[in-house]
């Protein structure tokens, strides 16, 4: 069976599942499975015990975890009971599988994955469905306006709905009932869904979302993920169908419907709830999933925690990954060696997992490597695949992004299977591995222009043979991208920026990274501009080609600098995520979300707020919605900071070539009006 989603309901699971004949029909199972404890001295809480066995029908047991077999108990209660256990014993108590999903640990237990119709195609990047897919757009904004008098949907066909609310809901419910789609895929779905459900309660229309009538609500939460604060709304998600909230959604955004498919299949958990996570999540559900299909318990709350160490150890073993300062300029047939997902695999060939760590050379393998070294197999045969199967860069994409996180949740403090010394010990290895490969090309002859973490870039050849030479001494694979030519912008101090550079690939295409064409806060007027910028460089093949596109490039800048006056304020919208809403200092950011409070929205930290400033020097600043003039001065000088990043190639090139062949201009407008109320991460 195809199973397009689960819930836990009434003492047990439901499966949604999608037959030959197209028809979805819900089988319910019952399940109420145990936790699991051990405790130090079981004697010392012979009375509780006692408690359990008759309340709970706790009862001995021996279970697996990744350190080997336990003697505990198992007990048939939900999570309530396991924190009164904890706070009972005082945390002498190890717990296992009290927060494991039930609808993943059935399916887990029984040998069933969502979207596929048997275990063996579980790591086919293939997602073959008959989904009936419906999109639905409400226009407007959800949060200030509420308002819904105007929906387009598409299926079929594309159909508009107009008129008074009433009409429009009765004729949205009309359309669900008789198109019955699998698939719902609808911008900012989470923040209409009570609004919906709410205006059809009070038009006495039942919302036909959900298949049986029934909804799971996710609380919306602020947190910390790398260094940030991020922020996930409320949802309603309804039984026995896919509803995807496309404007929020990390894994569809880069992955697409197929992403989304093939995330719930690694998981065990439904698309619905898949759609709404993050990658960390995503690769730590993946590996709960496999725990439990292997017998291995999971545990509540991790409990081998760091060894003792001397500070030198620490400074010696935390020092991340390795990173080659770039000399700033324009560079002509560069190559750049990418290790394929260098961080698990060396997680899979170094046999590094918490339980193996001291013993790296066992011949037993660690849960880590043993879990991760299938996702690792097919991400490789993915990468590969997908530059002929452009279909498949969606499910390449998720591949890479749940395996990019699981290194990062190896030294996450919560993480099941984490452990810090773990984290530390990749990086170690990651270092000596870039290091290893500066070395041999440097022997081969080869430049080294810059190195980051998992990638060389290189001047030289034959560059196959210096491929094969680090593969060979690295045991990892790797990829190379050729670059006709490459910029490598500078930092304010003239040495070279590790992160800010773009470049012509050898299929003509423009690769860039860190620039404001890159960016998630550039306005789309300034993207737009720098975009036609790289798109007229990209012509040119070589660095002396490049002179010729100055005239191109300089009459794009001096278009959009005419334009910027009578631009659209719907086009210089900056877009921010807030980490906070009190502010000590006064900033636009700080205006924004005080224009937000304003209109009457509601923030948390960890937000995206969208913004147009109208006066910088008085810290005046408008909702994306409601803006109808801008700054003309400090969007100018954002138009020309763009400017600058594209100007520098002409100015590297004259400098690099002695001035020959290259235009006599080459760098940016001086600046006309200083910056104002700038926060210090804003552009």
């Amino acid at each position: 069976m195809w199973i397009l989603d689960s819930a836990y309901r009434e003492g047990g699971v439901d499966l949604w599942s999608k037959g030959e004949n197209g028809t979805v029909q819900r089988i319910h199972h019952a399940y109420d499975p145990p936790f699991c404890l051990t405790l130090p001295d079981p004697d010392a809480h012979h009375e509780m015990l006692v408690a359990l066995e008759e309340e709970y029908r706790a009862e001995p047991c021996r279970f697996s975890t990744i350190f080997g077999e336990c003697e505990g108990y198992r007990v048939f209660a939900g999570r309530p009971v396991a924190e009164a256990i904890e706070q009972q014993t005082g945390f002498a108590v190890q717990l296992f599988n009290v927060d494991v999903r039930r609808d993943q640990r059935f399916m887990a237990e029984h040998g069933i994955v969502p979207c596929s119709t048997d275990m063996t195609t579980r790591f086919s990047p293939e997602i073959a469905h008959d989904l009936k897919i419906m999109e639905i757009r409400i226009k407007g904004n959800p949060s200030p306006t509420r308002s819904c008098t105007a929906i387009e949907v598409i299926h079929d066909r594309t159909e508009h709905l107009a008129g008074s609310e009433q009409e429009v809901l009765f004729d949205l419910c009309t359309l669900l009932t008789s198109c019955d789609p699998d698939v719902i895929l609808m911008p900012h779905a989470d923040l209409w869904m009570p609004i919906l459900a709410a205006k059809a309660g009070n038009a006495g229309l039942t919302l036909p979302f959900s298949r049986n009538g029934k909804y799971r609500s996710i609380g919306s939460r602020s947190y910390w993920s790398y260094g940030r604060v991020e922020h996930k709304d409320a949802a309603l998600i309804p039984d026995g169908r896919i509803l995807i909230d496309t404007e929020q959604s990390f894994v569809y955004r880069e992955g697409g419907l197929a992403g989304v498919l093939m995330g719930a299949r690694l998981s065990g958990l439904n698309p619905c709830l898949v759609s709404r996570l993050t990658p960390g999540t995503l690769i730590s559900s993946y590996e709960t999933y496999e725990a439990v299909r292997r017998g291995i318990a999971v545990p509540f709350r991790k409990s081998d925690a760091e060894s003792l160490r001397k500070l030198a150890s620490l400074r010696t073993g935390d020092r991340g990954g390795m990173m080659f300062q770039p000399e700033p300029g324009i560079f002509e047939n560069v190559d750049e060696i990418d290790f394929t997902s260098m961080y698990p695999s060396i997680i899979v060939k170094a046999n590094l997992s918490p339980e193996t760590i001291r013993h790296t050379d066992t011949e037993k393998r660690g849960f880590l490597p043993i879990a991760l070294e299938p996702l690792l197999d097919m991400r490789i045969a993915t990468k590969q695949r997908k530059k002929i199967d452009p279909s498949l860069a969606g499910i390449d994409a998720i591949l890479k992004w749940m395996l990019v996180t699981c290194f990062g949740y190896t030294g996450y403090k919560n993480a099941k299977f984490g452990r810090i010394e773990v984290h530390e010990a990749i990086t170690e290895r990651s270092r000596e591995i870039l290091l290893g490969a500066k070395t041999i090309a440097d022997t081969l002859g080869f430049a080294v222009l810059h190195g980051n973490v998992d990638c060389l870039w290189v001047q030289g050849s034959p560059v196959t043979a210096l491929q094969d030479a680090i593969n060979r001494q690295s045991g990892l694979s790797s990829e190379i991208d050729h670059y006709d030519w490459i910029v490598f912008l500078p930092l304010k101090n003239g040495s070279g920026a590790y992160t800010r550079y773009y470049g012509r690939l050898a299929d003509g295409s423009v690769k860039v990274r860190g620039i404001a064409a890159r960016r998630h806060d550039t306005p789309e007027y300034i993207r737009t501009m720098q975009a036609a910028m790289l798109a007229a460089m990209g012509r040119a093949r070589t660095v002396s080609e490049l002179a010729g596109a100055w005239d191109d490039v300089r009459s794009i800048y001096h278009q959009a600098a005419e334009r910027l006056p009578s631009a659209p304020a719907g086009e210089l919208v900056i877009s921010r995520r807030i980490s906070r809403l009190n502010y000590s200092h006064r900033c636009i950011e700080g205006a924004a979300v005080d224009a937000y409070r304003k209109s009457g929205t509601e923030l948390a930290p960890g937000m995206k707020i969208r913004y147009v400033v109208r006066d910088a020097r008085t810290y005046r600043v408008d909702p994306a919605g409601s803006a109808e003039t801008f700054d003309l001065p400090y969007y100018r000088q954002l138009l020309e900071k763009a400017w600058d990043e594209i100007a520098y190639a002409f100015r590297a090139g004259r400098s690099r070539s002695g001035g020959s062949g290259w235009p006599a201009g080459g760098s940016a407008p001086a600046d006309t009006e200083p910056m104002q109320g700038l926060c210090p991460d804003e552009f």
